[in-house]
C-alpha cells in the first residue's frame, strides 16, 4: 500500500479545478470543481469514467446536445470514447470525484 498526500488543485480552464488524488496502475482518482457558470467543452477519451458529485449540481451534454443532469449524492458512468461536454448552470460551485481506467493526468481540454 502507499500513502498519497493531497496534490494542489490545478486550473484546467476558467472555473474548472482538478486534483489527482491517487494513480494506479489500472486507474486514478480525481477531485473536480467547477465554480458557477463554468463548463467544460466536448472531448473524449479513451479512459471508462466514473464519478460521485457531492455538492451542486452538473449538467452533462453528449454529442447530440442530450442532457443528462446529476445532483449531489449522485453518480454516473461515461464509457469510453463518448464525446461529452459539463457545465454548471447554478449559483454555487460543484464538487466531486472522477474514477478513470485506464488512469489519466491530464484533461485533453488542457494540453
Amino acid at each position: 500500500m502507499e500513502r498519497v498526500p493531497l496534490t494542489e488543485t490545478t486550473e484546467a480552464g476558467d472555473g474548472v479545478s482538478l486534483a489527482q488524488l491517487a494513480a494506479g496502475e489500472l486507474m486514478s482518482v480525481q477531485y473536480f470543481r467547477f465554480d458557477p457558470g463554468a463548463e467544460v467543452p466536448l472531448h473524449d477519451h479513451p479512459h471508462e469514467q466514473v464519478g460521485f458529485v457531492y455538492s451542486g449540481e452538473l449538467t452533462f451534454l453528449d454529442e447530440d446536445g442530450e442532457e443528462t443532469v446529476v445532483v449531489a449524492g449522485d453518480s454516473y458512468t461515461i464509457p469510453g470514447e463518448e464525446a461529452h461536454a459539463a457545465e454548471n448552470r447554478g449559483d454555487g460551485p460543484v464538487e466531486g470525484v472522477d474514477i478513470f481506467s485506464p488512469p489519466r493526468e491530464n484533461p485533453p481540454w488542457r494540453d
